[in-house]
C-alpha cells in the first residue's frame, strides 16, 4: 500500500450486487464509461438506500487482482433479456472485501456516480469531500455546471492518473476538433484555474463554453437538452446521464 495508489469508489445499489463483491470478488463497469480500462490498485463501494442502516455510506473496500472484458449476458445469465445485455463490461476481480472503519458517511447527500481518489485520501476521509483533490473537486464543479447547460462533456480525474502525470481534466469533441480543460499545463490544453468560489467555477464554465464555439460547437451526440426542458440524453450502451455503476 502507497500513498498514491489510486482506488475507485462504485456504487452498489442492488443487494444482489453486494452478496457477488462478497462471495464472487468481482464488480463490473460500463466499457463506455471507461473506454480506456480501469486503472486503480483498489476498489471501494458506496452503498445506496436500498441497504438502510448503511445506507449512504462507503463501507467496504478490496484490492483489486485483475480485470477482463465481458458481455453482461455472461456476467448476470438470469438478466438475459436486460435492455443492455449485449453491452460489454470490465469485469474487475478483486480479493476479499475489508470493511472501512469508520465509513466514509455522505452527510450532505451528496450524488456520486465513480470517484477516483488515492491511498492517503481514502484512509483519512471520514465524508465523501474528502476523498477529493482540489482539482478534482473544482473540475467536478465545471463538469456539473457545463451539463446544466446541455452538453455532456467526458471527465478524467487528476486522482486516476499515476501520480505527476497531470490533472483533472475535461473533453469535449467538437466540429472542428476536440476542447480539452485540464489543471494542470498539457500541450494545448485550455488551462484551469483551480479555485473554491462560485466565481472561479464560473469563470471556468465561460472560458470552456468560449473555446467550444471557436470549436464550431459540439459534436451530435454531446449535447442534449438541459435539465429545464426536462430531456434526457441519448443513450447507447451506458448508463442514464452520469457515468453509473450496476448497469
Amino acid at each position: 500500500m502507497y500513498p498514491e495508489d489510486r482506488v475507485l469508489v462504485a456504487v452498489i445499489n442492488r443487494e444482489r450486487d453486494l452478496v457477488i463483491a462478497q462471495r464472487e470478488h468481482w464488480y463490473r463497469v460500463p466499457v463506455q464509461q471507461a473506454p480506456n480500462g480501469v486503472h486503480a490498485e483498489y476498489i471501494a463501494f458506496f452503498l445506496s438506500r436500498a441497504f438502510k442502516e448503511q445506507n449512504g455510506g462507503v463501507h467496504y473496500y478490496a484490492r483489486r487482482t485483475g480485470v477482463e472484458l465481458a458481455r453482461r449476458r455472461d456476467l448476470l445469465p438470469d438478466e438475459a433479456s436486460h435492455p443492455r445485455a449485449d453491452c460489454l463490461y470490465h469485469k474487475l476481480q478483486f480479493g476479499e472485501l475489508r470493511r472501512k472503519e469508520p465509513p466514509i458517511l455522505n452527510p450532505t447527500r451528496r450524488s456520486i456516480a465513480f470517484i477516483f481518489t488515492t491511498w492517503d485520501r481514502f484512509c483519512a476521509a471520514r465524508i465523501l469531500a474528502d476523498l477529493y483533490s482540489d482539482a478534482d473537486q473544482f473540475v467536478d464543479r465545471v463538469f456539473h455546471a457545463l451539463q446544466q447547460v446541455g452538453l455532456r462533456p467526458e471527465r478524467t480525474w487528476e486522482a486516476s492518473r499515476p501520480a505527476g502525470a497531470g490533472g483533472a481534466e475535461l473533453r469535449l469533441p467538437c466540429a472542428d476538433g476536440a476542447v480539452v480543460a485540464s489543471t494542470a499545463p498539457a500541450g494545448d490544453a485550455l488551462l484551469l484555474t483551480v479555485g473554491g468560489s462560485p466565481d472561479a467555477v464560473q469563470t471556468g464554465v465561460a472560458s470552456v463554453l468560449e473555446a467550444v464555439r471557436a470549436r464550431g460547437g459540439p459534436v451530435a451526440g454531446r449535447m442534449r437538452r438541459s435539465s429545464a426542458s426536462k430531456g434526457n440524453p441519448l443513450q447507447t450502451c451506458s448508463e442514464p446521464g452520469e457515468p453509473r455503476p450496476e448497469g
